[in-house]
């Protein structure tokens, strides 16, 4: 059986703006329906110059008008930034318009830094209630609101599937509490994986959403026509994150850029890609094959840190063919 492969599309705004942030992401699903792969995330992110998805529910929205079949959905919405009425008549709307394609993945985390949370009027304390937010927000999709006389439309009936999503061991136990699919972030935050997992699997209470465990793991993956030229994109994308997360998101020379990544804090930046598959498809499949079974994961999650359009969908349609990915039907 083929490992199924979803894309996590960071929604990359380059040098040619937002609108073409858009574009490239409808162009990456179309190809990647042909492609064969399961699932197109977009996460929520807030006041990020570099990021497009903010408005994650409306960017799927645009996605799936300009698509057929696969299915897309929030990797994930941060719940504690909204309320969990309004996410199931945003979803509910989706998923009534788009039967059988939407996803939603929920986050506890901000997203975001102070100032950001302040401005999206969220709570400080929200992240407290999730589990009761996730409880909420299952309900209104199954018609059987937790709040009397307040129901979702649309959203009631639509059993718009949920996952947890989560960097740490909280996340594992939730999902498995509520008998949720669960997806570990380690396309960034690798530390905890394994153990994470095997929480998860232990723990695992059957539920009327899911009978079995099911897992999906992150994983980083730049695939080119030759080893030399994955290495060089890999390269580039390392330098730009040391730069905007150690160097304040000013401009670097290369050699700079290098320094950075030499040092303790630079390191640790390089640790959060630690799990990445650098390479040709063939030493691409081996990687992530390997992967799959340390993650002990059902599905891979793969997110592409290359911001060349034309690199960043050949890196996607090179790792199909290594995956031997099916289209469906």
């Amino acid at each position: 059986m083929t490992l199924p492969v979803s894309i996590l599309d960071l929604a990359h705004i380059g040098d040619d703006g937002i609108a073409a942030s858009f574009a490239a992401s409808v162009e990456l699903a179309q190809k990647a329906e042909g492609w064969g792969y399961k699932r197109i995330w977009y996460a929520e992110h807030h006041n990020m110059a570099s990021i497009a998805s903010s408005a994650t529910s409306v960017l799927i929205a645009h996605v799936a008008a300009n698509t057929s079949s696969i299915r897309l959905g929030a990797g994930g919405i941060m719940l504690p930034n909204h309320s969990p009425l309004q996410i199931a008549e945003q979803f509910g709307t989706l998923e009534t318009l788009h039967p059988g394609r939407i996803d939603l993945g929920l986050g506890r985390a901000p997203g975001s830094d102070q100032n950001t949370m302040r401005a999206l009027r969220r709570d400080p304390m929200a992240a407290d209630t999730f589990p009761s937010d996730v409880q909420e927000l299952q309900a209104y999709f199954a018609g059987a609101t937790r709040i009397p006389g307040v129901n979702a439309y649309p959203g009631k009936d639509t059993h718009v599937p949920l996952y947890i999503l989560g960097s740490s061991l909280f996340g594992a136990r939730l999902a498995a509490a509520l008998g949720l699919p669960y997806s570990f972030a380690s396309h960034f935050a690798p530390q905890a994986l394994e153990d994470a997992v095997k929480i998860y699997r232990r723990d695992f209470q059957p539920s009327a959403a899911l009978a079995e465990p099911y897992v999906i793991a992150g994983v980083n993956a730049i695939l080119a026509d030759t080893q030399e030229e994955a290495d060089a994109l890999f390269l580039t994308a390392k330098r730009r994150r040391v730069a905007a997360m150690v160097g304040g998101g000013r401009k670097f020379t290369d050699a700079e850029a290098d320094l950075l990544l030499e040092s303790p804090a630079g390191q640790q930046v390089l640790n959060m890609v630690r799990y990445a598959a650098i390479g040709t498809p063939d030493t691409a499949r081996g990687y992530l094959e390997d992967f799959a079974k340390l993650a002990d994961a059902d599905e891979l999650i793969v997110a592409t840190q290359v911001t060349d359009r034309t690199a960043w969908i050949r890196s996607f349609e090179l790792l199909a063919g290594a995956m031997e990915l099916v289209p469906a039907g």
